[in-house]
């Protein structure tokens, strides 16, 4: 079998893993207070351009979403997403669970236009009776979105203009955010991002680590007792320093844009692929998910040798099936796909 179900299913980066091996016998403080955590926290921060930036590290990405969430809305407030966003649609309503409501708006292409955003606040707002209902608390988007598109520098600037009229968190999911960072038709930057978000994290988990995000309060400031929510929700590790590890190495050398800038050659050669294949693009994506629409018969045979994702049913002999590349993607797995196409 070859894989491109997803950019998590290896294991982790060689260079992160040698880095947990010579860092193994240390004995070092738990819950991310050790060397390593706090020597990543200063790399990213620099990264940013931010060196007032507070840098946390949690578990997981599902984990992360719930705890910037709950930290960040009082308990009659919901997070506004796209309909596909995240944590709209793949996380089994974690974000509920915690209390608050997700109040979907319908995407284009995957993402949150402000225009729609600011129709829907002032529509809101102008309702008599909104006092009983559930309050815009914050607004949640992914960069690259669930349909690997990107938002523009001006599109998140207009995001964030409506964001700061009514004084609401613009907060960024970047579980994929090396892969948008590095892609060709990017004009958006970490600085970018931590100037017009008020947080964001950086995903380890799907690019190149064991596990692990970065969670980035850029201006100093992070809600009081977030570490307490943190461990509440089940996302503090006590070896921290398991994390810390990981994004010292992520960051050190470039490292994160490399792994990125590999993923994203990939997905350019995977395309000419299926454009070469004739394969119908549902969506074609400038990141590492690439959107195809097969006949289910065509499907159920190359399933017997390719690990591709299930995205959604297209029509009653149709589906939408996704390839994601990663930095362990290589150039035999492509000339595999292709023959076997």
């Amino acid at each position: 079998m070859i894989s491109f179900a997803s950019d998590y299913v290896a294991g982790a980066h060689h260079k992160i893993l040698e880095r947990l091996l010579e860092t193994n016998l240390e004995n070092l403080t738990g819950y991310g207070t050790d060397i390593y955590c706090e020597r990543a926290r200063q790399k990213i921060a620099a990264a940013c351009g931010c060196p007032e930036a507070q840098v946390d590290f949690l578990a997981g990405g599902t984990q992360t979403n719930a705890v910037i969430i709950n930290s960040l809305l009082p308990n009659y407030a919901g997070a506004v997403a796209a309909d596909t966003g995240h944590i709209s649609c793949h996380e089994a309503g974690a974000i509920e669970a915690g209390g608050h409501k997700v109040i979907t708006l319908p995407h284009q292409d995957g993402k949150l236009a402000a225009e729609l955003l600011r129709r829907y606040l002032a529509d809101f707002y102008a309702d008599a009776n909104y006092e009983h209902m559930v309050q815009p608390g914050l607004v949640y988007i992914s960069h690259p979105t669930e349909y690997g598109t990107l938002y523009s520098k001006q599109e998140l600037q207009a995001l964030a203009a409506v964001c700061r009229e009514y004084r609401l968190p613009l907060f960024m999911d970047g579980a994929r955010l090396g892969y948008a960072l590095a892609s060709r038709q990017t004009d958006v930057s970490l600085t970018d991002i931590a100037e017009l978000c008020d947080v964001f994290y950086i995903g380890g988990t799907k690019v190149g680590a064991l596990c692990g995000e970065a969670v980035v309060f850029p201006r100093h400031n992070r809600p009081p007792h977030f570490l307490t929510m943190v461990k509440q929700m089940g996302a503090l590790l006590a070896k921290g320093r398991l994390l810390g590890v990981q994004f010292d190495a992520l960051f050190t050398d470039d490292l994160y844009g490399e792994i990125g800038r590999h993923g994203i050659e990939m997905a350019e050669q995977l395309k000419t692929i299926l454009h070469e294949k004739k394969l119908p693009f549902y969506l074609e994506s400038p990141t590492n998910q690439q959107f195809v629409i097969l006949a289910n018969d065509r499907l159920a045979e190359l399933k017997k040798r390719v690990d591709c994702g299930f995205w959604e049913k297209y029509d009653e002999t149709h589906t939408v099936v996704r390839f994601a590349t990663s930095w362990s993607t290589t150039a035999e797995d492509l000339a595999a796909l292709r023959r076997l196409l």
